[in-house]
């Protein structure tokens, strides 16, 4: 029951780093969905990834390889170790397949922040990822998580995954939610953060319950045998 309470009612939105790459749009999400299956499939290997970064901790700033600029992090390594730690007592999970509705939601949230300037998931007109995607005909059951400042694939799945300056570490636990099947990323331009990346995710390819999906499935399922012999 706690990865349902998860999908229900959790949505957040990582702090802005200090550092901005440059990408392109519809490769980067095809990559950070990438980023994220390796993850979900192998923690204990990305925790051996994270163990390289300790030593490029000079008290809060991290200086990440191939950059001379550092990343001012909010609690420095103790929010990496803890992130290695969680790791290595994860068991592997199933990758998350692309879902159209959750990807279109994701964009749309993507387009009309990143021209704004603003943060969160809360939509101008009120509605949330849940109803972004019931806008689309599928349903409510989805969790969001929002990067702002990368366009790196590899840059944003790390800031979800330590999730620094986060107390209750949820964007990380909605990425290893256990229940999860299906996911739609969006990424694009921020005005204020340079770049932003929002990763809506789901039981479902549309964000209904378990059972209407499988309903839906039931109910064409005998409409196409009407008739036949």
């Amino acid at each position: 029951m706690r990865g349902v309470r998860v999908l229900l009612g959790l949505m957040l939105a990582a702090g802005a780093p200090m550092l901005v790459a440059a990408g392109d749009a519809p490769d980067l999400e095809d990559q950070v969905l990438a980023r994220i299956n390796q993850v979900r499939q192998d923690p204990v290997g990305y925790a051996q990834h994270l163990r390289s970064l300790r030593a490029r901790f000079s008290g809060r700033t991290l200086f990440l390889p191939g950059s001379d600029r550092g990343l001012l992090t909010q609690e420095g390594v103790a929010a990496l170790e803890e992130a290695i730690a969680y790791l290595e007592l994860q068991s592997p999970l199933p990758p998350l397949s692309r879902g159209a509705l959750l990807d279109l939601a994701a964009r749309e949230h993507v387009a009309v922040q990143g021209s704004l300037g603003t943060r969160g998931h809360i939509s101008p007109d009120g509605s949330t990822p849940g109803q972004r995607v019931q806008r689309r005909g599928g349903g409510p059951l989805v969790g969001e998580d929002i990067s702002y400042g990368y366009a790196d694939p590899d840059d944003v799945v790390r800031q979800l995954v330590i999730d620094d300056g986060v107390p209750d570490r949820g964007h990380r636990d909605l990425l290893f939610n256990r229940e999860l099947r299906y996911a739609g990323v969006g990424c694009g331009s921020h005005s204020r953060y340079g770049h932003m990346c929002v990763i809506d995710v789901s039981r479902t390819r549309n964000g209904m319950s378990v059972y209407a999906s499988f309903a839906q499935n039931e109910a064409r399922a005998g409409g196409s045998g009407a008739g036949q012999p």
